[in-house]
């Protein structure tokens, strides 16, 4: 496989070394990971580098992760690469907010590499 750009936008700064090494731990290598503590900085990220994938938390503060899929989809930035919400949320609302705006998965915390691999390499093959 070939290298498989990432975009991994969370606030936590350990949760987004949790989410790369739980993609290493799934199989998705060489991977080289961006990384982004807020939507706004995702969006910023996006504006410079081409990834295959995001994954993104929902709860965030200032742009949570539905506001960024929606100006993600807005700003047209990203076309055709998937999404994929990661939750604390146990609310069907927020999956549901997530995959009208555009995402086409989500993963909820805690969360196992295996899950990861379920949800994350179909879409990574697909795209």
């Amino acid at each position: 496989m070939s290298e498989i750009r990432t975009l991994i936008v969370d606030d936590s700064s350990v949760m987004r070394k949790i989410v790369e090494r739980a993609l290493r731990q799934a199989g998705l290598d060489p991977l080289v990971v961006h990384e982004a503590g807020s939507g706004t900085e995702g969006l910023d990220v996006l504006k410079e580098q081409t990834v295959d994938i995001i994954l993104s938390d929902i709860n965030m503060p200032s742009m949570d992760g539905i506001e960024f899929l929606r100006q993600l989809r807005a700003q047209k930035l990203a076309p055709g690469v998937p999404v994929v919400m990661i939750t604390t949320e146990s609310s069907e609302e927020h999956v549901k907010q997530a995959i009208q705006a555009g995402a086409q998965g989500y993963i909820r915390k805690p969360f196992t590499p295996e899950q990861v691999k379920e949800r994350v390499l179909p879409l990574v093959r697909a795209a």
